[in-house]
């Protein structure tokens, strides 16, 4: 179709391609054309968001080890408040993805290198999404949203029914084995109250792991997100993640 106003503003442009549907758009101010969506914000008070930079992660499991330790997440296999996950694409263009015990015991390459077209590490954990499904879903409203834009579980509320772990569309609920109640990431709340960081935030070594208040422009992850090409794993959901990767692959789910 073509525009009847040839001079149109670049702003007027871009609504009619659509790119300011949804929410708000984060934009370079070193390139213009890289963008980063968000959910709109209230104005006032922090309102904490993610990025995680892929370039960066080696894949150490640092970040899975020392979630378990400082939120006393059960040692079996198979639950995780974070983990990492190994992308490998082989010259073939096929996909493999693995997560030994979330990343913690390190990770074995299953396919040999002349085969390897390309490898990397993707960190996952709750999007701490600003329309999350599993609060939605939650009969006895023990999932909330805190204030902070941070999702919370209150396990004192919690039956345990399990509607909260089948809505996430990221896999980053669980039922704690011990407990009979749902468990998630919350981004180190307790920490947050005494002005620590997040424990897998503090032990990242290559730093590739970054959180802040989206509405301080000038927090590390604002301008991290100002500077980098980041997107949001399933933005067709519209769950409005605050969980963003740069180098983010479409290979990525």
């Amino acid at each position: 179709m073509a525009l009847e106003n040839k001079n149109l503003s670049r702003q007027e442009f871009l609504k009619k391609l659509g790119l300011f549907a949804g929410g708000v758009v984060f934009v370079s101010t070193i390139n213009p054309l890289k963008m980063v969506f968000a959910t709109e914000k209230p104005k006032n008070g922090k309102w904490y968001g993610i990025a995680i930079d892929i370039e960066k992660c080696i894949g150490c499991g640092s970040c899975a080890r020392s979630c378990k330790i400082e939120n006393d997440v059960s040692q079996e296999p198979f639950y995780f408040r974070n983990w990492v996950e190994q992308y490998t694409i082989t010259n073939e263009h096929e996909i493999k993805v693995s997560s030994p015990n979330g990343g913690i015991d390190g990770f074995e390459q299953p396919v040999p290198d002349e085969d390897i077209y390309k490898t990397f590490f993707v960190p996952k954990m709750c999007n701490h999404c600003s329309d999350s499904p599993c609060t939605q879903v939650c009969p006895v409203g023990a999932s909330f949203d805190s204030p902070e834009g941070i999702v919370l579980v209150d396990q004192t509320y919690c039956i345990g029914c399990g509607y909260c772990v089948q809505a996430c569309p990221y896999g980053c609920r669980y039922i704690d084995p011990l407990k009979g109640v749902a468990d998630k990431c919350t981004l180190c709340s307790h920490r947050l109250e005494k002005g620590l960081d997040p424990a897998c935030m503090m032990i990242c070594p290559t730093h590739a792991r970054i959180y802040g208040d989206l509405n301080n422009k000038n927090s590390e992850v604002s301008l991290f997100l100002k500077e980098h090409n980041c997107a949001v794993l399933k933005p067709h959901l519209n769950t409005h993640s605050k969980l963003f990767y740069n180098d983010l692959n479409q290979e990525v789910h």
